[in-house]
């Protein structure tokens, strides 16, 4: 059987286009993205970095300032976007920020219905926004509901491809740089973007205007933060982050499962692929580029958590849809009912995962309350800063979590743990803080982890000249001023 390219339609007759083409779409795929998302409704968090973005924003709304008293390796989009929905609708619930996730993926699964209508046609539009969302919870569901970073990139990856699409220039270079102020790797769509405008002739006035689109935004941002931090913490002050020198196996171990359950998600995508890229090597350059550049973003850093494999789903449903143009119709209605198992699979594991680490937080956060008051800052020494959130109370350091002053961030459990792989000049910032305002509890909730305070000198410092201990829960231990300590 012959096979048409995969930018072919399946016809040489342009395919006719259907009136009230989206006023029939958007209601399914709209009830289609509130299903996928329905799970991430049922829990008060789902992710460290949920809570994290929590407090940052609460840390914000009370006076902050990103990359000086408020500091994480991000871009500050989301943290604004989160304090802005705390704004209006208060932060004591996350059901504000988990309301735009589900308008985020809708937004993606509509910018890929159009791109694929544009190409193939109208029953390619309908395939690619619904085969989109059903992947779109294919992975752990601590990694596919919550309300973090890819998410909100997502939708900007895309929209910078529907731009280029349309050789709107100066639109892309602008949803580039959204991707980018979302999270860095957002930033890997300029490769398949550039593609597009160097495939039709480079031009001059393309060039700038997406040069302009892509720098400006960037250049703002900076602005209205701080250029010196919003370099450092974005872009150079990763170096240790990145590297992973003794945590192969532990590292290389997360990748391939999280690739494994991504596959499992995309079984009714990948095979589509694979059968025409057996017959027939064609097809858009642009249709290829967009998933390898993104699968380059996902391998930058080393670190291979399921959240990462997020910014693969909308290129390969792009290319899956290209296939299916490309094979007899039962192969569509075949990965449409794939997909939609696949899709039941994990919106099950999302109703029904368990919940260790959230329960921990929260009975930490409810023993932190008893122990302080309102106003008391509160030093949690972990990789779990949903506790500030849950018990309310303001961090006594902008450093959320230990992994900024050990490096263990990213989950390394190598030799490049401890206070000489910190972030450059964390440590005398952090002790300049609990000096200013010595924290009224501190909570040691490392665990046997490789940044416990025997292996921090100057935490275990701090902990032995002017704390005491005052109880325990579940394994982590709470410290207040020793008595007669002011």
């Amino acid at each position: 059987m012959l096979v048409e390219p995969l930018d072919a339609p399946r016809s040489v007759v342009a395919p006719r286009r259907e009136r009230g083409y989206w006023s029939r779409l958007l209601p399914p795929l709209t009830v289609l993205a509130c299903l996928t998302r329905f799970p991430s409704f049922v829990r008060p968090l789902w992710s460290p970095d949920e809570g994290y973005l929590a407090v940052q924003a609460r840390m914000l709304a009370g006076g902050g300032e990103l990359y000086e008293t408020v500091v994480d390796r991000k871009p500050p989009l989301l943290p604004w976007l989160y304090e802005a929905a705390f704004a209006v609708c208060g932060s004591g619930s996350l059901t504000s920020v988990r309301v735009l996730a589900v308008l985020a993926q809708l937004l993606t699964a509509v910018l890929l219905a159009s791109l694929a209508r544009r190409r193939w046609g109208d029953g390619a539009g309908r395939t690619a926004g619904v085969l989109y969302l059903l992947a779109s919870v294919g992975l752990n569901p601590q990694d596919a509901q919550a309300a973090t970073f890819e998410v909100f990139m997502l939708p900007c990856t895309a929209a910078a491809m529907w731009c280029a699409d349309r050789r709107r220039w100066g639109a892309a270079g602008a949803a580039v740089a959204c991707a980018f102020l979302v999270k860095q790797t957002g930033g890997a769509v300029l490769v398949p973007v550039v593609w597009l405008l160097c495939r039709g002739g480079v031009s001059r006035t393309g060039l700038v205007r997406l040069g302009a689109g892509a720098i400006v935004p960037v250049l703002g941002a900076a602005v209205l933060t701080d250029p010196a931090g919003f370099v450092f913490w974005t872009v150079t002050g990763s170096g240790a982050y990145a590297a992973f020198t003794g945590s192969e196996l532990h590292v290389l171990t997360r990748g391939l499962t999280n690739t494994a359950i991504l596959a499992v998600a995309c079984a009714g995508l990948i095979p589509p692929v694979v059968r025409v890229l057996r017959r027939a090597r064609t097809g858009p350059a642009e249709l290829w580029l967009w998933p390898a550049s993104s699968a380059v973003a996902v391998l930058l850093g080393f670190h291979f958590f399921g959240h990462y494999f997020l910014q693969l789903i909308p290129p390969v449903a792009l290319l899956a849809t290209a296939a299916l143009q490309a094979l007899p119709r039962d192969r569509m209605v075949t990965a449409v009912l794939t997909s939609a198992c696949c899709c039941t699979l994990f919106l099950t594991w999302g109703l029904l995962a368990p919940r260790s680490d959230l329960a921990h937080a929260e009975r930490l956060a409810d023993a932190v309350v008893r122990r302080t008051a309102p106003g008391d800052p509160v030093l949690v020494w972990g990789i779990h800063p949903e506790t500030y959130w849950l018990a309310d109370r303001a961090p006594a350091s902008r450093y959320l979590t230990a992994g900024l002053l050990t490096n263990y961030s990213g989950g390394r459990d190598g030799p490049q743990v401890g206070e000489r792989y910190a972030v450059e000049g964390a440590w005398p910032a952090f002790r300049a803080e609990l000096a200013a305002h010595p924290p009224a509890l501190i909570v040691d909730d490392s665990r046997d982890k490789p940044y416990r305070p025997e292996r921090v000198p100057s935490l275990r410092r701090i902990l032995a000249t002017g704390y005491e201990e005052v109880g325990r829960v579940e394994g982590a231990v709470l410290y207040a001023p020793a008595s007669g300590r002011d």
